[in-house]
């Protein structure tokens, strides 16, 4: 790695290990994986992006975690955003480049709706919600239901064949409400073909789980 980069990357380990957040699905883990993704699509995608940009915005995109069912879940990128500016001012970041994070990390967000407008937050954007796919992506949807105190599934109809969809309720809802449509939203072809791999494996999850709870 880049010396500026591996510098850099130390550097925000230390931010992202000071937050006071107890959220597995939000952890340094999921920083360093939205970084390594974040690396392969830019690799594949955008060799023109800028990584220092890309490496600032994936450590610290979720600096403020809104719970998933809060009013103000939709501004918690933004207010992430305006965290990550400060703490980076601080670190004496370069100032020319702040306000290249501060998009990228606005945008990121599901729930911000906010269109990108650079290759680093289109390729954010994309590495993020890869995260809510695949092994890594169910782990991170039965953590956060269960902090939620939300059921895994809906025992008398786990997969929604008589009942409309609640997502609020139950987990396994959330992949019909969601996680099917993410690959159709990828903006970069690498992020949509790892997608759509990852979402075949969570379709094979939910094979194996109707087998198992078949009469």
């Amino acid at each position: 790695m880049n010396p500026t980069l591996a510098l850099w990357r130390d550097r925000l380990e230390r931010i992202v290990r000071a937050r006071d957040d107890s959220d597995p699905s939000h952890d340094l883990g999921h920083f360093r994986r939205v970084w390594m993704l974040s690396r392969t699509l830019a690799a594949a995608e955008a060799p023109e992006a800028d990584m220092l940009v890309l490496l600032a915005a994936s450590y610290l995109h979720d600096l403020v975690n809104t719970p998933k069912d809060s009013p103000a879940r939709a501004t918690a990128s933004r207010l992430s955003a305006e965290r990550a500016v400060v703490l980076l001012r601080e670190a004496a970041f370069p100032a020319d480049r702040l306000d290249a994070v501060h998009h990228a990390i606005e945008a990121h967000s599901f729930s911000a709706g906010i269109e990108p407008r650079s290759r680093e937050a289109e390729i954010l954007q994309d590495a993020d919600r890869l995260e809510s796919l695949g092994a890594i992506g169910l782990a991170r949807l039965f953590a956060v239901s269960g902090r939620m105190g939300r059921l895994l599934f809906d025992p008398d109809d786990p997969f929604a064949e008589r009942r409309p969809l609640d997502d609020v309720a139950s987990a396994l809802d959330h992949v019909k409400t969601k996680l099917d449509r993410l690959p159709g939203l990828m903006r970069t072809a690498t992020g949509r073909r790892l997608a759509e791999a990852r979402l075949a494996f969570v379709h094979r999850f939910l094979e194996q789980l109707a087998r198992e709870l078949a009469p």
